[in-house]
Parts: structure tokens; sequence; C-alpha cells
């Protein structure tokens, strides 16, 4: 089936401003309460959210073999269940209801009224049921920087770092949408000189600069996926903060790796942008540096050129963008993740979500994270408001964008913007 809906030319009759992120190309997949308090899975084109239910339910999408409450849920997951065939045919039909050329909904007025709201009518929730979410570290340059941080210079990256895409399993539970603000955690922390550790905050809080993707129905349990049908279990991409702690994980770190210090908050943007979406972006992924097993060996284009941005904003301040790195620096892609995820049989559900892991560029102002940024709090970075940050502080808001600009046409994520408050306290 053809990619008809990222025809580069095509224009729409909802209004569109110069730097949206969500022009007719794009095309993102969310689930919104709307201003009536119902449950619906849309999309978007500029600022105007679009209900996917309302459309189907008047006839809009009769050609497509689709059941009747399939945008009627409060998350995606039995519309990505479909597979890749009814999601490209729905997008496709999408771009033609909206293209300026047609009026069948232009010039219905009533239809208008049911299907489209304005982003302040509309309350963007968590667009799927995770049931299962994996973390990567994924970049090259943020793995040698870590490892340099925490370790000295003489002992870097591990020696399977180069052989096998390391990766952990996380929580699911605590996956939030932007907009929702997240406490500072407590736990076991071991102060520096010490050997007897002690309780309380955390002091050294942090954001993970990542992306993550969403999976559709994959594999039997014991069946591997092989690396030239990855893509074809992959839905799309949301912006990822993967926050962490950094006192509490040097504590608890060893032997069996993240635990307390990253599963207590990991906050995504709510727009999944499609694979699709973004095949006009594809590049190569970076060589590899060893001979990598055959699992993991691939042909053709499997990275994408995803421009990365993070800002810090003080509460009452201005803005202050302290990195900007790309997707393209991802060392393991998506397939090689996602093929040796499943080599031993594990099996990958409708909603599964997976982070790439920090991704951090060659350059001090690309780095994905605080820890690198601020060098583990050696080399404070100086904000506008004349205040500076190792790491952040409380009601600090963090904040990550992600967009594509090729011949014109951009396709973006929105953001991630998720506020740190004080240690919950029981009102």
């Amino acid at each position: 089936m053809p990619l008809s809906a990222n025809n580069p030319d095509r224009i729409s009759w909802l209004h569109v401003g110069k730097n949206s992120d969500f022009p007719i190309q794009n095309l993102p997949f969310g689930v919104f309460l709307t201003r009536d308090d119902i449950i619906t899975i849309g999309t978007r084109i500029g600022d105007t959210a679009i209900d996917l239910g309302a459309l189907h339910q008047l006839g809009y999408f009769k050609d497509i073999p689709l059941t009747e409450d399939i945008f009627l849920q409060d998350t995606l997951n039995d519309f990505i269940a479909d597979g890749r065939k009814t999601w490209r045919a729905v997008r496709n039909r999408i771009a033609e209801i909206f293209d300026a050329n047609n009026d069948s909904l232009k010039n219905n007025t009533k239809h208008k009224e049911a299907i489209l709201f304005r982003l302040d009518e509309i309350e963007m929730q968590l667009p799927v049921q995770i049931g299962d979410y994996t973390d990567f570290h994924s970049s090259l340059e943020s793995a040698t920087n870590a490892a340099t941080i925490l370790k000295g210079t003489d002992n870097t990256l591990l020696p399977n770092w180069l052989h096998i895409p390391i990766g952990y399993h996380g929580r699911s539970s605590s996956v939030i949408p932007s907009g929702i603000p997240v406490h500072r955690p407590q736990g076991q922390t071991l102060p520096e000189g010490e050997t007897t550790p002690v309780f309380g905050p955390s002091k050294l809080i942090d954001f993970e600069l990542e992306m993550a993707f969403i999976t559709t129905d994959a594999n039997d349990l014991g069946e591997p996926i092989p690396i030239a049908d990855a893509e074809e279990y992959i839905f799309g991409l949301v912006m990822l903060n993967d926050w962490s702690a950094r006192d509490i994980q040097k504590w608890e770190y060893a032997p069996l790796g993240p635990f307390l210090a990253k599963n207590f908050a990991s906050s995504i943007s709510p727009w999944i942008v499609t694979l699709d979406a973004l095949e006009p972006f594809r590049i190569e992924s970076p060589k590899p540096l060893k001979k990598q097993f055959d699992y993991l060996k691939y042909e053709g284009k499997k990275s994408y050129d995803i421009n990365l941005e993070i800002s810090i904003q003080p509460q009452g301040a201005k803005e202050n963008i302290v990195s900007k790195s790309n997707f393209k620096y991802m060392y393991w892609n998506m397939s090689q993740q996602l093929a040796h995820h499943t080599i031993n049989g594990c099996p990958v559900n409708s909603g599964d979500m997976m982070g790439s892991g920090t991704i951090s560029g060659p350059t001090e102002d690309s780095y994905g994270s605080m820890l690198e940024l601020s060098w583990n709090g050696t080399k404070p970075l100086k904000l506008k408001d004349g205040s500076e940050r190792s790491f952040i502080n409380d009601n600090d808001t963090v904040i990550m964008r992600g967009h594509c600009e090729k011949d014109g046409t951009r396709i973006g994520f929105g953001e991630v913007s998720t506020k740190l408050l004080p240690v919950y306290t029981k009102k």
C-alpha cells in the first residue's frame, strides 16, 4: 500500500502554522479527553485535534475494515494490534479527508462540530496501556561519557557494550504523559567517603533524553523476530524523559542494575509519530566498531534524522536550552534492539515500549543528561536567571522537543514537559 499521506505537496484545509510539528504529512495518533468528558482516540493537524471515533461513526472510514469501537477506546492497543496495513490505510484516508481539495468534511459544519477540537478543549492521556517497558543503553557517546565519569578514563566501555544492545526491564506503572509532575524520590544513598548508607531525598535528580518506540503484537513465546522484519512490528515513536536519581542509582546499581533510581517516573510525549511519517527522514546508522553476530546485521537505512532539544525552566523564569542532540547518534538502532530483545524467545505485545537510553552527541552541548552536561556536578550550568544547575532542583520544569526537517517538510513530536516537585508529603 502506497504512503500517500506523505505527499509533501499536500496542503490541509485546516490551519497549520509555518513551524508546526503537525502538518498534514504527520498525522500522529493519541488519546484525549474531549470537552464532553469523553475519552477518544484521535490525531492532530496544526493546533486542531481530530476525534477519530466521531470520524468513524460518521462514515468516513467506510471502505476500511475496522471494528465499530476501534477508536472508542481509552488506549491505542487494539488499533496498534491490527497491524501496519490498517495503520497505513487509516492514515492515508485521514490525509484525503483533510486535503485542501476535498470538500466532504470541509463544507459539513455539523460534522466538523463533532469531530474537531481546539487544543485547549482536550486533555491528552497516556496513548497506550504499556504492559512492558524496556530501556536500552544504545548511544556510544553517552555510554562512554558515563563510564568515564563513574569509572575513570582508564576504564571506559565495558567489554560487552560493542557486541550487545544493553537493556533492562523498567517499570510501566510509572510511565506518565507530558504535563504530569513528578515528586523527588527518597531512597538509600552512600555519602562520599562513608561506609554506611543513609536514607532521605535524592540530591542528584537527572533527566535522560530518549526516544521510545511502541510495538504491536509481534511473536509467540520462543519465537525470535528476524532483524529484517523488525520494523513491521514498530508502530511509532514518542519522546521519553527517563528520570534518574543518580545517588540512589550509584548505591543500588550492583549487582542487578537499575531499580528505585529509575522506576519512580518516566515521562513521554502524548502523540505517537508513526514510522510511516518518519520514512522521508531515514539515514544510515553509525558503522559498527566490532563485528556483530548475524542476528544483529541489517541492510538499508535504519536510523532517523531527528533533531532533539532539552530545556530547563526554573519556576517563574524563562526556558534555558541546555542541549541539542540528534537521534542519529544511536549506535544500536531500533531493529537491532527488537531483534536482540526477542532472540531468546521473549514475546512482545501491542503497546510495549522500548526506550533508547540516553541520546548524546559528540560535543559537550549535545549531551543528553545532567550527569554528562555538568560532568557529575564538576561543571555546573549557568542559567539565564543567574542560578546554576549541577542536577535538577525542586520546581524546575524539564522540557524536551524533537522534530525532523527536510525539503520544507517538518515532522515533529511536540514536547514532553515535566515539573519536579519536592518529596511527596501526605495531605
